[in-house]
């Protein structure tokens, strides 16, 4: 079962991805967690993502797509894996059809996690963080006993930086134009399934069941 993650900033679908991974005991996969074991294990690309990161620069698809495809063929994901923030664009996506098509494999399911902007504002400008601890929580969803406290070490609640409503409406504009297309990609290629993210995040997870099957 491999499983390509889609959703917005803030949709929720890295939770959804944890929670599949362990239902169906398959890795969990983000970019990130591959650049940072290659670059600690020292392996070639993992140099080579290094020389990009350390300048600032974005690491090149065919250099991120060397390092996801070499990561999907490790014996974990014998039985499937979920891939969480890739791929972000349409050259990624295709670049991923293309290298799994040589091992003779294929994403089966593109997940798409859908929740109107509106909705992710206020869920993200809702956020506060802990300047001491880093615990988080939510004015709503998940507040603290007392008002801008944290419950588990007493210090200061923020808003991040990330979370501000304008900060987020930058990353949605980022998102919707670069990372939305990939909806119709991958209609076009058979595979697309979309779910109501604004439902309770347990609802989400059992729509997501039911579409993958028992």
């Amino acid at each position: 079962m491999k499983i390509v993650m889609l959703g917005a900033p803030g949709a929720g679908k890295g939770t959804q991805a944890k929670m599949i991974a362990d239902k169906y005991q398959i890795p969990h996969i983000s970019t990130g967690d591959i650049f940072r074991a290659n670059i600690s294990n020292g392996t070639e690309l993992g140099k080579k993502a290094k020389t990009y990161m350390d300048q600032g620069l974005l690491v090149p698809d065919e250099l991120v797509v060397d390092l996801v495809v070499d990561r999907v063929q490790q014996d974990d994901c014998k039985k499937g894996y979920i891939l969480d923030g890739f791929p972000r664009t349409i050259p990624q996506a295709e670049a991923l059809t293309e290298a799994l098509k040589k091992l003779g494999e294929k994403v089966d399911f593109a997940i798409n996690v859908e929740v109107p902007d509106e909705n992710i504002v206020k869920r993200m400008s809702g956020r506060r963080a802990c300047v001491s601890c880093g615990s988080t929580y939510h004015i709503v969803y998940n507040p603290t006993k007392v008002e801008g406290v944290c419950d588990k070490c007493g210090n200061e609640l923020i808003l991040r930086e990330d979370d501000k409503p304008e900060t987020v409406k930058k990353r949605l504009d980022v998102y919707h134009e670069q990372t939305q297309p990939l909806i119709e990609y991958y209609t076009n290629e058979g595979v697309l399934v979309e779910v109501d993210g604004t439902k309770d995040m347990k609802d989400v997870f059992s729509a997501i069941v039911d579409i993958l099957g028992a």
